[in-house]
């Protein structure tokens, strides 16, 4: 069997799905999808959430293989923890000894994780086709402590059409300070299919 590419990511429909496309892709993801597409987005979330002044505990949600904290150690912001939906990615993720915890979670339904617990919330990646809506958004923000930075990457084409635009305009003053700075998701030397693809991050705090 040939290893998942993006479109099998793009066609995810089912929180089930995810599980078997992440547990398939978990011990070429690195390696094969992330340096062959010149994969920058985790870094320029990780960028943006340092440059706002993010300070942990980071819940890093989406984790995946940990290219998202990789960046965050570099910077030398921490503690973080990863949250994701797949077993076999995270445990890529722990053997890189980039977290303080793991926990296999589904973004989709209640978070077993306490009131406040977080200060920061960082994600790369899970606001896309086919993963995660705005839904989950409710969930973060409970488990995220008064004044934590939230810095989410949002694929720009899903943005409006999924209904991220109107979720955190529905959030009124329960977030302030939102910005939208939009990325390149990929290098140069991605696929042209998706060279030019771009995603917002989202930046904001809890009030």
């Amino acid at each position: 069997m040939d290893d998942p590419d993006l479109e099998d990511a793009y066609g995810l429909k089912t929180p089930e799905d995810s599980i078997r496309l992440y547990r398939d892709w978990s011990e070429s993801y690195d390696e094969g999808f992330a340096a062959t597409q010149g994969y920058r987005l985790p870094a320029a979330v990780a960028e943006a959430f340092a440059a706002e002044g993010g300070a942990g505990p980071v819940l890093d949600v989406g984790a995946g293989t940990g290219l998202l904290a990789a960046r965050l150690a570099e910077l030398g912001v921490g503690p973080v923890e990863a949250a994701d939906i797949s077993p076999e990615m995270l445990a890529r993720a722990e053997a890189k000894g980039l977290y303080r915890a793991t926990h296999v979670l589904d973004l989709t339904g209640p978070l077993p994780l306490a009131d406040g617990l977080y200060g920061g919330i960082t994600s790369s990646g899970t606001f896309t086709h086919g993963h995660v809506g705005p839904e989950a958004l409710d969930e973060l923000l409970r488990i995220a402590a008064p004044g934590a930075l939230f810095a989410l990457s949002i694929n720009a084409e899903v943005y409006e059409s999924s209904g991220f635009a109107e979720k955190l305009a529905a959030l009124g003053e329960a977030i302030t300070d939102l910005d939208l700075p939009e990325v390149a998701i990929y290098g140069p030397g991605a696929d042209p299919a998706h060279r030019g693809d771009r995603a917002l991050i989202a930046l904001f705090r809890k009030a």
